[in-house]
């Protein structure tokens, strides 16, 4: 039996995005600390399978799966002792060309969807005075990703709800954790839908993105971070990635301001 069963008792989880990349790391996780997890995704059979937990079909784009996943989740496990809601891809493309329809799709997909699977949970949460809900962000809420605007203002979105959870909750044993990660060794780039315009700034931004990727700290890092979070027992902000984009980059913002955090994002991105 792991800390946190030990220390808060938690015996359930719901993670979503479990079959890849920090979903994986953070149900692997949950499930070495002894705690049962359901793991969410839109084909989570397979890897449910191999590791060990109870698979949930879900796309947080149809209304019509979220239900169901929620119900499913309800039936099997109650109210969760925890929920991570980290599913989510983003769509590469100026705003100029940014194709419409993707606009509420991925509002719905990185925003909207974890609201509502959360408030589907959060008043029994409350009244048992008891549980933990980890809204996966991005550190792009603070440092802007180019030709992803989208995805840049639903993750800021996300860490503002989780901020205003945070004041609702003070003092009701419920923990709120706005996880920010920046670049992981995941499949996230593979997934991204590219629309791009063809432009040398977009080549660039994203031959940058690719870099980034490849000398990214691996999920299990991001897994041990959420750990020691939750073992904390404080609703707040974390910060997860290399030491440059979790530690280094926050403290210069605080210290220059947005405005020079700008010009250093345009050199970093080679814009």
């Amino acid at each position: 039996m792991g800390a946190l069963k030990d220390k808060f008792g938690y015996r359930t989880a719901l993670v979503t995005g479990a079959s890849s990349g920090l979903g994986l790391a953070f149900a692997r996780m949950l499930r070495d600390e002894g705690v049962e997890v359901w793991g969410a995704s839109r084909q989570p059979e397979a890897v449910a399978k191999a590791e060990n937990w109870h698979p949930v079909p879900l796309d947080l784009t149809s209304p019509d799966s979220l239900l169901k996943a929620i119900a499913q989740v309800r039936r099997e496990a109650g109210t969760p002792d925890l929920l991570i809601n980290n599913a989510g891809s983003g769509v590469f493309a100026g705003f100029a060309h940014f194709p419409p329809e993707e606009i509420q799709r991925q509002i719905q997909l990185l925003l909207t969807g974890p609201m509502e699977i959360t408030r589907a949970f959060w008043p029994e949460m409350l009244a048992r005075k008891r549980g933990a809900v980890v809204n996966v962000s991005s550190l792009a809420a603070e440092f802007p990703l180019p030709a992803m605007s989208l995805y840049t203002a639903a993750k800021a979105g996300l860490s503002g709800f989780s901020r205003g959870l945070m004041l609702e909750s003070a003092g009701s044993g419920v923990q709120v954790v706005d996880l920010q990660p920046g670049d992981f060794k995941t499949n996230f780039n593979h997934a991204v839908q590219k629309s791009a315009g063809g432009e040398a700034w977009e080549e660039r931004a994203w031959a940058r993105f690719e870099e980034l990727l490849e000398h990214s700290p691996l999920p299990a890092q991001a897994a041990q971070d959420l750990r020691r979070a939750l073992l904390r027992g404080q609703s707040g902000t974390v910060t997860t990635g290399d030491f440059f984009q979790a530690k280094l980059g926050p403290l210069a913002q605080r210290i220059f301001g947005h405005g020079l955090t700008r010009r250093v994002l345009r050199k970093y991105f080679r814009l």
